[in-house]
């Protein structure tokens, strides 16, 4: 079936674009969250007098997702789950826990499906998942599944302090290969002088 894409939609198309899907994807999918129309003259010929207007809802939709992005820059939520001593959640942290978070911190999401969380988290841990608050817009969001509030500040601490030494090694290597090789060369030879 040929529909007209009225949105971007990952590994379909763009706005505006004709594409071939199966019937059954347009019809539960495409049609009812109103993603797309049926490629017909009619529908065409619409699509030509509201493209301006699509094209200025589309921006200006992005450019309300790109503010709350920057919002969520450097976001980190936290999650409390009972859990047993080898630190497997009873029960597990799903996408619309995300989302609930997420709106508990003032984010605005439309559907819990923006959450694109591959499967639920059943341990304790840091974690990422993206979200999609446009179709153009995605922002990682880091979460810690802790048993308590203290338990998962203490391991954003850990985290953080980890990360740190990693950027330190990191820095060391990089001036550590920036030197001039005369003064390896000299190194060496004052080692062998002095073996």
């Amino acid at each position: 079936m040929e529909v007209i894409l009225l949105e971007r939609i990952d590994r379909l198309g763009q706005m505006g674009e004709v594409v071939t899907v199966k019937p059954g994807f347009a019809r539960n999918f495409l049609f009812p969250q109103k993603k797309a129309l049926r490629a017909n003259k009619d529908n065409k010929a619409l699509y030509e007098t509201k493209k301006a207007e699509l094209e200025t809802n589309n921006i200006h939709a992005r450019d309300e997702a790109q503010v709350v992005a920057k919002k969520m820059d450097g976001l980190k939520l936290i999650i409390v789950r009972q859990a047993g001593e080898g630190g497997q959640l009873y029960g597990s942290v799903s996408a619309r826990d995300i989302a609930d978070a997420l709106k508990g911190q003032g984010i605005p999401l439309e559907r819990t499906t923006q959450v694109l969380l591959n499967a639920p988290v059943k341990t304790l841990g840091t974690f990422k998942t993206p979200v999609r608050l446009h179709p153009e817009v995605k922002v990682d969001v880091e979460f810690t599944v802790a048993r308590s509030v203290e338990e998962a500040n203490q391991k954003v601490a850990q985290a953080q302090a980890a990360e740190m030494l990693e950027r330190a090694e990191d820095a060391a290597k990089l001036a550590e290969e920036a030197q001039p090789e005369g003064s390896e060369a000299e190194g060496e030879e004052e080692a062998a002088a002095a073996n």
